[in-house]
């Protein structure tokens, strides 16, 4: 049952990282839209990736990662889960975010640049590794 838990997790961390990396990457692109119908076609995308697919793989990961910490409690008492655990809460942070960002696009109230965003893109990637490196390697 572990194995099938930790597999179906890994598989949401997958699908909200996807998520993660293009939905900014669209703000990139909505900000340069000079027309109408881009803003309003870029609109579309981003809720449709934020409802469908963002969030739920967001839910999915965080529940199976209780679950997971439910089946091995000693985690919660090593520090390299503590540090994976606060980068998880920044990542929920950054997710929240981008929804901020994106109702202001909805609204037609952007105020900052394409530039701005590609910078803002690099942020999951960096929590990312740092993740990975704290999962596969538990340095402390």
């Amino acid at each position: 049952m572990y194995l099938w838990i930790k597999a179906f997790h890994l598989i949401a961390v997958v699908t909200w990282f996807a998520a993660l990396f293009y939905l900014p990457r669209l703000f990139v692109y909505h900000a340069m839209a000079e027309d109408a119908i881009s803003r309003e076609r870029f609109k579309v995308m981003e809720r449709k990736l934020y409802r469908g697919i963002m969030t739920p793989s967001m839910i999915v990961v965080v529940a199976l990662g209780v679950w997971l910490l439910y089946l091995n409690p000693v985690w919660l008492k090593m520090g390299w889960m503590h540090a994976k655990l606060a980068l998880v809460a920044l990542l929920i942070a950054y997710h929240h975010a981008c929804l901020v960002y994106m109702k202001r696009f909805a609204r037609d109230e952007n105020t900052r640049s394409h530039v701005f965003y590609r910078w803002f893109n690099e942020a999951p990637v960096l929590i990312l590794i740092a993740v990975i490196l704290l999962a596969i390697i538990k340095p402390f």
